[in-house]
């Protein structure tokens, strides 16, 4: 089971792991893991970032090591790791890497009801999201491709575990639709009788 932590948003993780390497005011954080991609990493509402740095002070994770300003612009307070955060970002990150965790994407919420929707329009949909999937995973694996010629592969690890999330989701997704045109999916043929007659047949009559 994860652990409740003081400050639970992902986004506290990245902003230690940021502060790890030199002291930073927010503004220079937020401009830092935009140049690094980090927003591809995790869902990021940045105007929340100010707030999860207040609250990392406050739990004594990072603390002001100077303010600074220049020219006529306001006063700004750069942070930096303290030890307990760094003792913080070690054990969350052991955490995130060592145990398992239960997720529940999106898609996995929309198969578990997709008996909703006719067969042949599930088909047509789940073939509209790979045609996506493909395009967007060449993409990917082009970008990746590219990439490695100038940085090493240690920097593009998350991104090579989410191309093979995205093409593991195409390969059940193209098996997926298949089944259902072939009817060889258990159960496909009274999910179209439901569809069709508008009514849920007894279950029981042949037991």
């Amino acid at each position: 089971m994860a652990q409740r932590r003081k400050v639970g948003n992902l986004l506290g993780l990245h902003i230690m792991a940021t502060l790890a390497i030199n002291p930073l005011h927010p503004y220079e954080i937020a401009a830092q893991m935009r140049a690094r991609g980090k927003d591809q990493d995790l869902k990021i509402q940045w105007g929340s970032l100010y707030t999860v740095v207040q609250n990392l002070e406050k739990h004594g994770f990072i603390e002001a090591a100077e303010t600074v300003r220049e020219g006529r612009r306001p006063e700004r307070t750069v942070y930096r790791l303290t030890d307990a955060g760094r003792a913080e970002m070690t054990d969350w990150m052991r955490e995130l890497v060592g145990r398992p965790e239960r997720e529940f994407p999106r898609l996995q919420t929309a198969l578990s009801v997709i008996g909703v929707l006719p067969p042949d329009e599930a088909v047509e949909l789940l073939e509209q999201r790979l045609d996506v999937l493909r395009v967007e995973n060449d993409a990917l694996r082009s970008a990746l491709r590219g990439a490695a010629h100038e940085v090493p592969r240690i920097f593009l690890i998350e991104s090579e575990f989410q191309l093979a999330q995205r093409e593991s989701e195409a390969v059940f997704v193209a098996g997926l639709v298949k089944e259902i045109r072939d009817g060889s999916l258990e159960g496909v043929q009274l999910w179209r009788q439901i569809h069709e007659t508008g009514e849920m047949p007894d279950l029981t009559k042949d037991r």
